[in-house]
């Protein structure tokens, strides 16, 4: 079971909408029922950091992360994307 944290500036407009493609592309590549998404703010990252896998964020990396970083803004514009994608589903085997 992997844990990913997704962070936007107030943990609740833009990571709501992240959530639901990444939950697609997760479901979509066979990782269905092994994973747990939690949003925050990115305030709040670095602290709660340490007990995720990997953290999609719409913002820049916040300071003091203790898991790996995925660049989430790509998912609200949808431009460059495949980067993202491919991290993620390559943590997801890690």
């Amino acid at each position: 079971m992997k844990n990913i944290l997704l962070a936007c500036g107030s943990g609740i407009a833009t990571s709501t909408a992240v959530h639901g493609k990444v939950a697609k592309l997760l479901d979509d590549n066979g990782y269905k029922g092994k994973y747990k998404i939690t949003q925050c703010k990115v305030s709040e990252a670095p602290a709660k950091s340490a007990s995720y896998d990997f953290l999609i964020a719409t913002t820049m990396p916040p300071q003091g992360l203790k898991c790996e970083f995925v660049p989430g803004v790509c998912f609200l514009t949808g431009v460059n994307t495949k980067p993202s994608i491919d991290k993620i589903l390559e943590l997801m085997e890690k």
